[in-house]
């Protein structure tokens, strides 16, 4: 080997610097989110898995552990407890808001008229699992935080992943003011009523983020805040189709 070639392999072998890699992961899931609002279905699933094994991969790059991105083997065991218990509450939630009149319609959805069972179960055991939970929990909760945390601290880690999460469910949230009635009835069907909505969808979903990474924080394991993401977006998909 010659000493170019020694000095090339050196520099490939080279950490990235946190901030650089932050960009690099920005950048990533900007591609990311245009796809996945482009591909839906299996097609979205295979780009989540491609997506998240890149995220991973940018934080072993820039110096990164498993433990960063809180999915280290110790950890994993307290993180499913967490994840078990916050899905059970989600459950009995969820349960109570079906069953009383006066919240019952905040599940009703108009993109449910056309589901079948299969296509429910498809949803919330592969589709919400694979195609929402894991890119989303290793993008922000896993590769975002950790990198953020390791040069600033957790409440700056907080805050710049809270931040990106809420902006990178804009264009999910462009259709919401026509598809759930609960929303049409507060901010109308205008176009202003659409730009409300997806300013509501962005602040709810940031202000989410902040208690997915005190969960990620608390429980130092990834798997608690993917077990309350999970839960809220699976079981509101069944919940909503059996009351359709």
């Amino acid at each position: 080997m010659t000493r170019s070639t020694r000095d090339d392999a050196a520099r490939r072998r080279r950490p990235i610097g946190t901030w650089p890699a932050v960009g690099v992961t920005v950048a990533v899931l900007v591609a990311a989110n245009l796809a996945l609002h482009r591909w839906s279905g299996l097609w979205g699933v295979v780009t989540a898995v491609v997506v998240s094994a890149v995220l991973l991969g940018v934080l072993r790059r820039a110096g990164g552990t498993l433990a960063d991105a809180g999915l280290a083997p110790g950890t994993r065991a307290r993180g499913a407890r967490w994840a078990l218990a916050l899905i059970g509450l989600v459950a009995v939630v969820y349960l109570a808001g079906a069953l009383l009149p006066a919240t019952r319609t905040l599940f009703e959805d108009r993109r449910y008229s056309a589901m079948d069972g299969g296509e429910v179960m498809l949803r919330v055991f592969v589709l919400v699992p694979v195609g929402t939970v894991l890119v989303e929990e290793i993008a922000f909760r896993g590769v975002l935080y950790g990198l953020v945390r390791r040069d600033r601290g957790a409440v700056w880690a907080t805050a710049v992943s809270s931040l990106l999460f809420g902006l990178w469910h804009v264009l999910p949230s462009l259709h919401l003011a026509t598809a759930k009635p609960a929303v049409t009835s507060v901010v109308g069907q205008s176009g202003l009523g659409a730009v409300l909505a997806v300013l509501g969808a962005v602040l709810f979903t940031a202000a989410a983020g902040v208690l997915f990474c005190e969960l990620r924080r608390r429980s130092g394991s990834l798997l608690a805040p993917m077990g309350l993401h999970w839960a809220v977006n699976a079981l509101g998909y069944l919940v909503g189709f059996l009351l359709r």
